[in-house]
């Protein structure tokens, strides 16, 4: 990479994004790091051109999607997603000094990452109070200010040990192997070529609150073989029963079935919007049966231009 990429991420350093971007980067080290409070700062940061590319989170196993990345890539932003990456995740309880769980009384950190260890929190703390924090690694660093944030603080293993924190308790999440996934997105060029296992990101607003409107929608998708992997509704903020969906597919622009797919669509719901094509992190191919692969659309379109030109 070049020696003038950088790249935004939620920070502060040692957040789980920042161990999606050292995956991206492969071990690029001229590739400047810049850590930003939120993920909105971060994408304002590649819509300025202060930096190239923005790593933020956008959805996890066990919670789902991340409502700030979804609306943000969705409607806030003209970005593209150019790759994702997974991390695992698991959790400490981290203090400053040595304290027993029983005495915590607040505890601090990502919305997100409190959802992931409430089952734990109610059955071994389940006085404290939850302090939101803006990172897992913002409330860990929150507790060596002059005036503590909170207790302790829910973060990653590398957080704690980076800063010297105690580790009150290991392995705090509720569901083991639980997995975030990340995604780097840029402003739009070219697309990344496909690769035989890749995903595309759309947004399809709902051209109207009607029984079948979605169904409409997806038929397209259904009849022309494309898997979808993830799909979510949300609200456009124009008024009650509007919304858009956040979705995920099998398949690159450049496969004929994805981009016939994308083209059916669009005629109902003219202002869909394209969000990239990139590698799968998981490398997973797309399974594809020959009578909804390219050549079958090829062919197809052969036979139609011969009898057009009778």
């Amino acid at each position: 990479m070049s020696e003038t990429c950088r790249y935004s991420f939620l920070g502060p350093a040692g957040t789980f994004t920042e161990a999606a971007l050292l995956q991206i980067l492969d071990g690029d080290e001229t590739a400047e790091r810049v850590p930003t409070t939120s993920v909105p700062s971060a994408l304002a940061l590649v819509d300025g051109g202060e930096v190239d590319a923005a790593m933020v989170p956008i959805e996890n196993s066990v919670e789902g999607g991340v409502t700030a990345t979804l609306d943000a890539v969705s409607v806030a932003h003209q970005l593209h997603i150019v790759a994702e990456a997974l991390v695992p995740i698991t959790f400490v309880v981290a203090t400053r000094e040595p304290m027993p769980l029983s005495r915590i009384a607040t505890i601090t950190t990502h919305s997100h990452a409190w959802a992931q260890v409430r089952r734990w929190s109610d059955a071994t703390v389940p006085k404290a109070e939850f302090i939101p924090a803006a990172s897992t690694a913002a409330g860990a660093r929150g507790l060596l200010g002059e005036e503590p944030a909170a207790d302790a603080a829910i973060c990653s293993p590398l957080v704690a040990e980076q800063l010297g924190l105690h580790v009150a308790a290991a392995g705090v999440e509720d569901v083991e192997g639980a997995v975030t996934r990340f995604v780097l997105v840029r402003r739009p060029g070219a697309v990344p070529e496909p690769t035989g296992a890749d995903k595309t990101t759309i947004m399809i607003p709902l051209p109207e609150d009607r029984a079948g409107a979605l169904l409409e929608l997806l038929e397209h998708f259904a009849t022309r073989g494309v898997n979808l992997c993830r799909i979510e509704s949300r609200p456009t903020g124009n008024g009650l029963g509007e919304y858009f969906f956040s979705i995920d597919l099998e398949g690159h622009i450049r496969e004929e079935r994805v981009a016939d797919a994308l083209a059916g669509v669009h005629r109902i719901s003219p202002k869909i919007r394209f969000l990239g094509s990139y590698p799968r992190a998981d490398g997973k191919p797309q399974q594809v049966t020959a009578d909804v692969g390219d050549a079958a659309f090829s062919a197809a379109r052969t036979w139609i231009d011969a009898l057009r030109r009778g």
